[in-house]
């Protein structure tokens, strides 16, 4: 007579499946929690801010001080960065940056408060 082979039995899985679709986002990345961690993120939605913005647009045009493109999207950077004591309103402490001068400037500040620079 022929043997019959040994059934084979199905291992449990160890780790249970997660739904991608309901996992949110952590705390740390939104608005809300950066909000509250740096409280200078707050000042940028209020209306003295908003309207000071503007101004400067209007009075200087929409084109990069940097490297004078005319980009899509402008950034009113301080020149003195609030974290580093700078003034929020005043408007010889804001240049009309593109994304790119804007992005450089940042980080060479941050460097330099970090010490990296």
């Amino acid at each position: 007579m022929a043997r019959k082979p040994p059934k084979v039995r199905m291992m449990q899985p160890r780790l249970k499946a997660m739904d991608h679709r309901t996992v949110k986002p952590m705390d740390s990345r939104t608005y809300a929690a950066r909000r509250k961690a740096d409280p200078a993120i707050a000042f940028y939605g209020t209306s003295a801010w908003q309207t000071m913005r503007n101004e400067v647009v209007a009075e200087r045009g929409y084109r990069c001080e940097d490297c004078g493109i005319v980009p899509s999207r402008i950034y009113c950077d301080h020149v003195v960065e609030l974290k580093d004591g700078g003034a929020p309103l005043d408007k010889t402490n804001i240049r009309l940056r593109c994304g790119s001068c804007h992005t450089s400037k940042t980080l060479r500040a941050r460097g330099e408060r970090m010490g990296l620079l």
